[in-house]
């Protein structure tokens, strides 16, 4: 099986309002870089891709066949408290502050204006999930 660089064998691919500011929070909210740009003849956005750490995203803007959605997504960080400070200063709502959890992540929660909530992560020690 062929995967294209940068992606995995699941791709988050949002449908949404004002895709084209939902595309610059990813880009300055969550550091994340366009990697390619598809528009339609009315000049909105049919398939954004971003790249945000070693994994890619789509975006498109919503239409009436596939309407806008929110969903939630774990994203992993090397700095959590830096990177929720990026995504407040971009226009987050705080869900949760950054904390040291009992599963071994430093993690906090933002929801973005398009209403996805973004678990943001540190992994702080070296070793797998335990139940």
């Amino acid at each position: 099986m062929y995967l294209p660089p940068g992606f995995n064998t699941i791709t988050p691919y949002f449908f949404v309002d004002r895709a084209e500011a939902f595309v610059r929070f990813l880009i300055d909210g969550l550091g994340g870089a366009e990697t390619c740009r598809t528009m339609r003849p009315n000049g909105v956005i049919q398939n954004v891709q971003v790249q945000i750490g070693n994994s890619t995203v789509m975006v498109s803007q919503a239409t009436a066949r596939y309407p806008a959605m929110s969903a939630a997504f774990y994203l992993y960080v090397a700095d959590a408290d830096a990177a929720m400070q990026r995504a407040l200063d971009h226009g987050a709502i705080l869900e949760m502050p950054v904390a040291d959890m009992p599963y071994g992540d430093r993690q906090g929660g933002v929801k973005d204006a398009h209403g996805n909530i973004w678990w943001i992560s540190q992994r702080i020690v070296e070793e797998p999930y335990r139940p």
